[in-house]
C-alpha cells in the first residue's frame, strides 16, 4: 500500500512515517515502486504499530531505535531485546502506579464536592434513602 494508505490505516501522517524511517525506527526499509514511491506491507504496519505503542508509553526515540537495531541484527540479540523491553515495562508500571494514585486523589476530591453539592445523589449512591 502507498504511504498515504498506510498513514491512514495507522492514524499517522505521512510525515510521521517518513520520520520513523529516517530515524531508523523501522525494522526494514519499505519497498519502493519503480517510480521510487514507498510501498508498505502488513509486516511494516505491524512493526509501526509496535513503535507507536512504545512511543505512546514513553519509550525515548533512542531506545526505540536501539530496539529496532537489535531486531534487525536478528538471532543472538533476544536477551538484549528482552532486557530493553523489561526495563521499559518497569518504567511504564511505575508511571501507571503514579497515575493511579493521582486518579484516586482526584476521585476523592470529586466525591467530597459531590457530598457538598449533591447531598441526595451521594446518599443514593451509598444506598441510603434520599
Amino acid at each position: 500500500m502507498s504511504i498515504a494508505e498506510a498513514a491512514q490505516r495507522l492514524g499517522l501522517s505521512t510525515h510521521a512515517l517518513r520520520y520513523y524511517e529516517t530515524e531508523g525506527l523501522l525494522v526494514g526499509t519499505p519497498a519502493r515502486t519503480p517510480a521510487g514511491r514507498r510501498r508498505y506491507d502488513e509486516r511494516d504496519l505491524t512493526w509501526i504499530v509496535m513503535v507507536q505503542r512504545l512511543r505512546a508509553t514513553g519509550m525515548p526515540v533512542r531506545e526505540v531505535r536501539e530496539y529496532a537495531e537489535l531486531v534487525r541484527a536478528g538471532e543472538g540479540t533476544e536477551a538484549a531485546r528482552l532486557a530493553l523491553l523489561r526495563a521499559h515495562r518497569e518504567r511504564v508500571l511505575a508511571q501507571l502506579a503514579e497515575v493511579t494514585e493521582h486518579l484516586g486523589a482526584i476521585t476523592a476530591k470529586i466525591e467530597g464536592y459531590e457530598r457538598q453539592v449533591l447531598p441526595g445523589a451521594a446518599a443514593a449512591r451509598a444506598g441510603a434513602p434520599a
